[in-house]
């Protein structure tokens, strides 16, 4: 295909940013219509996107399985929230369609587990799911650094994800599933192994959210070589949207965040402005990201996260949950990888 024509469902925060994207920046591809549960919101994102054309044919669908199904529509972006993502998922893979989705993948590792055997069972692979830190330059930076083996061995992960505010709706829970799911990801991707156990602690919470919050959060990843990782997640923070990590290694240690690419303590030696939200930050890896999915999905292929990153994500975020509840340690109950894809 010349142009890959895309379906967006879900224009809230996220799907509206896609969209502009797929509008203004990607090559390649042609946003065909968009889909939410405000309709309003949808007309209105569809009536600021007519400002020239080809984009002033934008339509809106009132159902998003409608949008899928869509004869017009070769692929589809989803950004709707974490518990329509299962229904619709099945849909994108009943129709063939190849999907972007924006985690979580589902909301529990078992509904996860479905659309992977699901995806499986299709003999190809269509949904690449959006842990977008793959594809930031800096992270990018890092994980070549790392499996260099320049440093030796990487033994720590340090990280640091705060946000300067978030709804009032933001839950204790949602910060382990929505939050801190990106460190999940970041820890499974720069180790290349699973996380087998995770045990999540609460300080004292801040005073500047409302009862019943915990935040911040600490947690700790055991993974199956027997590294570790830690990350703090506070989505308070007042200041501005932080995002760092540390990879501690035999000689040597990477840190990124800093806004000063990859800032390195080796050999004696070292080196190397707050943004206000995750937009800001990681504009640059949401451009790549879109776009190489695009370019993937025109060969047929997907270039990034797999269902299966996703499914694993969310199986480590449920162990978070219910340590968040317990205060222990709780092992990672993932399914057997060779027995479910071969």
């Amino acid at each position: 295909m010349s142009e890959l024509r895309v379906g967006i469902a879900g224009v809230g925060v996220m799907g509206a940013d896609h969209a502009e994207r797929v509008v203004r920046k990607t090559s390649g591809a042609r946003l065909v219509a968009v889909s939410d549960a405000d309709q309003t919101r949808a007309e209105a994102l569809a009536a600021r996107l007519a400002g020239g054309s080809p984009y002033d044919n934008v339509r809106v669908v009132e159902d998003p399985l409608d949008l899928i199904a869509a004869d017009d529509i070769d692929a589809v972006i989803l950004a709707s929230p974490g518990f329509a993502h299962a229904e619709q998922l099945f849909a994108c893979l009943d129709h063939g369609k190849p999907v972007l989705c924006e985690k979580p993948l589902t909301m529990d590792a078992a509904s996860a587990l479905r659309v992977v055997e699901a995806e499986h069972k299709l003999g190809r692979q269509l949904i690449q799911v959006g842990f977008m830190r793959r594809f930031d330059p800096e992270y990018d930076a890092l994980k070549q650094l790392l499996d260099s083996g320049e440093l030796g061995r990487t033994l720590l992960l340090h990280n640091v994800h705060r946000n300067k505010t978030v709804p009032p709706s933001f839950r204790s829970e949602m910060i382990v599933r929505d939050s801190m799911v990106h460190e999940v990801d970041v820890a499974r991707w720069l180790f290349g192994e699973e996380i087998t156990r995770i045990t999540v602690r609460t300080p004292k919470p801040t005073s500047l959210v409302g009862d019943g919050v915990l935040d911040p959060q600490l947690a700790v990843f055991e993974l199956a070589s027997g590294a570790m990782a830690d990350v703090e997640v506070f989505v308070n923070f007042q200041v501005g949207y932080e995002v760092r990590c540390e990879a501690v290694a035999e000689r040597g240690s990477a840190t990124i965040g800093l806004g000063s690419g990859v800032f390195t303590r080796t050999g004696g030696q070292w080196g190397g402005a707050m943004p206000a939200d995750f937009r800001i930050r990681f504009e640059q890896a949401y451009d790549l990201e879109v776009q190489r999915w695009v370019d993937a999905t025109v060969r047929g292929e997907i270039d990034g996260p797999s269902a299966w990153d996703g499914y694993a994500a969310a199986a480590v975020c449920e162990a978070g949950i219910e340590s968040l509840s317990s205060g222990r340690p709780v092992d990672v109950a993932l399914a057997d990888r060779s027995k479910i894809l071969g």
